[in-house]
């Protein structure tokens, strides 16, 4: 992971969505946590203005305890989250969706 992702101190917002549940805004960008189907895959995967990053199972410290402040107005979260619902599935933000029914079915 990037230094400067790692040492990023992010407020999370909620934005009301269980697959994709935290987002910030970084530096100007958009982050957004996708919540996957652990322990079978990493527990998150980090969306920065809706591309795919990192996939992590501890946040960094300095990100804090991943608890929302408070949620994103509907407009604001509808707009992150909309073209991240192509990307509900484990892997299939590069084109290798997850099909284990035990997991991800």
């Amino acid at each position: 992971m990037a230094r400067h992702i790692s040492q990023a101190r992010p407020r999370w917002w909620g934005t009301g969505s269980w697959k994709f549940p935290l987002a910030a805004q970084v530096g100007g960008q958009w982050w957004v946590l996708r919540m996957n189907p652990f322990p079978d895959h990493d527990l998150w995967t980090l969306f920065i203005d809706g591309v795919a990053r990192y996939d992590l199972n501890d946040a960094p410290p300095s990100w804090g305890d991943l608890a929302p402040v408070a949620p994103l107005d509907p407009w604001t979260a509808g707009s992150l989250l909309t073209p991240l619902y192509e990307f509900a599935v484990y892997g299939s933000e590069v084109g290798q969706s997850c099909d284990d029914p035990f997991c991800c079915g």
